[in-house]
């Protein structure tokens, strides 16, 4: 992810993730993207079933639970162990993470064995009574998806009436004082809805925007012909970056940041050059303690059946199961091939990524989008919207 307001409005310096030795376990969470030790945040689908039937949805989601879903107990062993093995970050996701009955009792044991507590969600389910609990359990955050306003979000759910339930759960949340940011993901569908949500992030004072860049897994592999141009990309990602630099003008400080493509670093970057921007180099610096994507690295996915992946959206390879091998015994092992290349994947990427000079800040972007389209691993990945000049092939 990068985080606009951090890097382009001056909010987080490079002395700061420093401040803290940039061991994950010691930093707060708004620089934990800078760690040195990539110890993983890890997404958990604790549950495939939702309420809800986007057309995006990268897990496939179903209305109903599977037997074959994590238990209670299975669910509390598993946070012991990420608890143990220095995991900084769970975040509960689904399907809806709310269909579990018992997601409180496990956000609250992982708070207690030490690991932060996100719960993403499309906020339908979310009432006063559940923000309380959510709160009093020690919940830090909550991300709920929007993906453009009432008409757009509610097509994008396959639910009438979704939009206006996502905002009493926002309403509930703010009300319990308990942390909200919004997720949309960025296609031609909805591209023209960003403007609507930095409204919506002002008129209800939300804390955060994330606006993630389409990745190609599940049914958003429906979606390939619908993701922006290269050039509607960057025009997306300027006028993110033009929004986000007006609401700092204007005293309204809100965290927003980009995720899942990470040509934006080096876009940003060079685009505070052309300003003639002083932070420049101090960004610059940033954006190599960021590293780029870190899947198999410092982000990583258990399934709701238990089965491992590099990260929630690149399904096709998993690494085993927590079922026979606990989870810190499986993201170190190194005798799995692909685990082992996702540790030191620059050596392995292909085509203009090998050869960009953006590499060491990039990572090589998103394996899932450039195993979607090229069929190899270690491909290119698509979404690189980067011309050759910028990344030095001209």
């Amino acid at each position: 992810m990068i985080g606009i307001s951090k890097l382009y409005c001056g909010t987080v310096e490079a002395s700061d993730p420093l401040r803290y030795g940039r061991h994950s376990k010691d930093l707060p969470a708004h620089l934990l993207q800078f760690a040195s030790d990539k110890k993983p945040v890890v997404v958990w689908n604790s549950t495939r079933a939702c309420n809800l039937n986007c057309i995006h949805c990268y897990a496939k989601a179903v209305h109903l639970r599977n037997d074959r879903e994590l238990t209670t107990e299975q669910g509390l062993n598993l946070l012991d162990d990420l608890a143990t093995f220095g995991v900084p970050v769970v975040l509960f996701s689904g399907g809806e993470p709310l269909l579990r009955p018992d997601l409180t009792e496990l956000a609250r044991h992982a708070v207690d064995s030490g690991v932060r507590a996100v719960i993403s969600t499309n906020g339908t389910l979310i009432d006063e009574k559940k923000a309380m609990l959510f709160k009093d359990a020690g919940v830090s955050y909550v991300g709920i998806s929007l993906d453009g306003l009432e008409k757009a979000n509610d097509y994008f759910r396959g639910v009438r009436g979704s939009f206006q339930m996502a905002l009493n759960g926002i309403r509930s949340c703010k009300k319990a004082e308990l942390k909200v940011g919004l997720r949309f993901t960025i296609n031609k569908l909805n591209a023209d809805q960003v403007p609507g949500i930095f409204g919506l992030v002002e008129e209800m004072e939300i804390e955060r925007v994330c606006f993630y860049h389409l990745v190609y897994s599940g049914r958003g592999s429906d979606l390939i012909d619908q993701d922006l141009s290269h050039d509607e990309t960057r025009n997306l990602v300027d006028l993110i970056i033009d929004r986000t630099k007006d609401m700092y003008n204007r005293g309204v400080k809100k965290e927003v940041l980009t995720v899942d493509n990470h040509a934006d670093g080096p876009y940003l970057y060079l685009r505070m050059l052309k300003e003639n921007n002083p932070r420049a180099p101090e960004v610059l610096e940033l954006l190599r303690m960021n590293g780029g994507n870190s899947s198999g690295q410092g982000i990583g996915c258990v399934n709701w059946d238990g089965l491992v992946y590099a990260d929630q959206f690149w399904r096709q390879h998993s690494f085993g199961t927590i079922l026979s091998r606990p989870f810190s015994h499986i993201w170190p092992d190194l005798s799995t091939p692909l685990m082992a290349q996702l540790k030191d994947k620059k050596r392995y990427v292909q085509g203009r990524c090998a050869r960009c000079r953006w590499l060491d800040i990039c990572g090589g972007n998103f394996r899932a989008r450039a195993e979607a389209v090229t069929g190899s691993i270690w491909g290119e990945d698509p979404a690189c919207y980067l011309t050759d000049n910028e990344i030095g092939l001209a």
